[in-house]
C-alpha cells in the first residue's frame, strides 16, 4: 500500500510541474509580455548609452509603448491576414505607411511637448525633438519594431502551414497503409476459407486442425497487426502457421520447402509484409498443379538485414495466365505500395521470371526494437 501511495504522490508532483515547464511556451500571454518586456529593455539600453541617460531613455519607451503596440497588433491582427496574406501587398503597404505616419505624428507632435517634455525630460529635450527630421526618426524607430513583430508573425504563419501540411501529408499515408493493409486481410481470408472448404468436402480429418491454426491467424491480423511495426518473430511466426495451412491443404501435391537463418530476436517489421510473395507462390504457381510442384522460401537475417527468397514452380500450360495473375494481384501490388511508403530507399525488390520457375528476392533494412 505504502509503494502505491508513493506512486500516487510521485505522479501528482509530476503534473504539478508540468504546467510550470511548459506554461512560457503555452501561454501567450506571458510570451507577449516577455517580448515586451525584452524590446523596452534592448532599446532602453541602447538609447539610453547614446544619450548617457538611462532614466529618460527608459521612461520615453514606456511611455511610447502602448503606441506601439496598438500599431504592432493592428497591423499582425488585421493588416496582414486582410492584405498582406491575401496577396494584397499595395494596399497592404500603403495602409501600414499611413498608420506608422499618424503614430509618428502623435508621439511627436502630442506626446512630446505635452508629456514627455515636461514631466520626463524638460532640459535634455530642445526643438530638435521637435523637427521634421526628428520626426523622420521616430519613424524609423516604429518601424524596428512593426518590421521584428511581422517576421516574427510570418514565421509562426510559415510553421503552421509548415505543421499542417505534416499532419495532412502523414493522415493520407497512414489512411492508405490501413487501406493497403485491410485489402490483404481479406484476400488471405478468402484463401484460407476456400482451403477449409475443400477439406470439408472430403471430410478431411485435418479440417478441426485449420480451423484451429484459422483461428491463430485472424487473432494475429486482428490485434498485432494493428500496430505499425510487429516482433520479426511474430511475423514469421505467423507465416510458419500459413505454410502449416497449405501443407495441409494441398498434402504431397507440392513440396513446399521454408528455411530459416540467423538472429531473429530484437527486430521489427510492418506486418503483413512478408506474406503477399509467399501467398503469391502457392496461389498464381502451383494451385492448379498436379504433379511435380514445388515452393522454396528462404529467410535469412544478419546484422538486422532480412533477404526472403521464394521460388516457385510454373506449368507450361498456365504460364500466361500466371503472368497475367501475378501483373494483377492485389497481394503483389500492395506490398511493392507498402515498402515505398515504409521502406523507402531501404530495400530492394528483384523479380526472375523464367520458363519453369518464378522467383522474388526482397532485401529489406529492419528496425530494433
Amino acid at each position: 500500500m505504502e509503494i502505491k501511495l508513493s506512486s500516487v504522490r510521485v505522479l501528482e508532483a509530476r503534473d504539478l510541474a508540468l504546467p510550470q515547464v511548459k506554461g512560457l511556451s503555452q501561454n501567450r500571454l506571458l510570451q507577449h509580455l516577455l517580448f515586451w518586456f525584452v524590446y523596452v529593455s534592448f532599446f532602453g539600453l541602447l538609447y539610453g548609452s547614446y544619450i548617457d541617460d538611462y532614466y529618460n531613455a527608459f521612461m520615453v519607451e514606456l511611455v511610447e509603448l502602448p503606441f506601439k503596440m496598438a500599431l504592432v497588433y493592428f497591423n499582425m491582427y488585421y493588416l496582414m491576414p486582410v492584405y498582406l496574406l491575401r496577396k494584397k501587398h499595395l494596399e497592404f503597404f500603403v495602409y501600414l505607411l499611413l498608420l506608422m505616419g499618424a503614430i509618428g505624428a502623435l508621439m511627436q507632435y502630442v506626446l512630446m511637448p505635452l508629456l514627455i517634455h515636461p514631466l520626463i525630460c524638460p532640459t535634455t529635450c530642445t526643438e530638435d525633438n521637435m523637427s521634421l527630421y526628428r520626426f523622420v526618426r521616430n519613424i524609423v524607430n516604429i518601424n524596428y519594431v512593426v518590421a521584428i513583430t511581422a517576421v516574427i508573425y510570418l514565421l509562426k504563419n510559415w510553421y503552421r502551414h509548415q505543421q499542417a501540411s505534416q499532419n495532412l501529408a502523414k493522415g493520407k499515408l497512414e489512411a492508405e497503409l490501413q487501406f493497403l493493409k485491410g485489402q490483404i486481410h481479406p484476400h488471405f481470408l478468402f484463401n484460407t476459407l476456400n482451403s477449409l472448404y475443400s477439406l470439408t468436402l472430403k471430410k478431411s480429418d485435418t479440417a478441426p486442425e485449420v480451423v484451429l491454426k484459422l483461428s491463430g491467424l485472424m487473432d494475429y491480423m486482428l490485434y498485432d497487426a494493428a500496430a505499425a511495426k510487429v516482433a520479426l518473430e511474430k511475423e514469421l511466426n505467423y507465416i510458419q502457421n500459413y505454410l502449416s495451412l497449405e501443407r495441409i491443404r494441398y498434402a504431397d501435391r507440392v513440396d513446399i520447402s521454408y528455411t530459416e537463418t540467423g538472429r531473429m530476436a530484437g527486430l521489427k517489421i510492418a506486418p503483413m509484409l512478408l506474406l503477399p510473395f509467399i501467398e503469391n507462390a502457392f496461389k498464381h504457381g502451383v494451385s492448379t498443379e498436379t504433379a511435380n510442384a514445388w515452393i522454396r522460401i528462404d529467410l535469412k537475417v544478419q546484422d538486422g538485414e532480412l533477404v526472403l527468397l521464394v521460388e516457385n514452380s510454373k506449368y507450361e500450360n498456365a504460364v500466361k495466365q500466371q503472368k497475367q495473375d501475378i501483373a494483377s494481384g492485389i497481394g503483389l501490388k500492395n506490398v511493392r505500395r507498402r515498402l515505398d511508403l515504409l521502406y523507402e530507399g531501404q530495400y530492394s525488390l528483384e523479380v526472375e521470371d523464367e520458363p519453369e520457375s518464378y522467383a522474388v528476392r526482397l532485401e529489406l533494412t529492419l528496425e530494433n526494437e
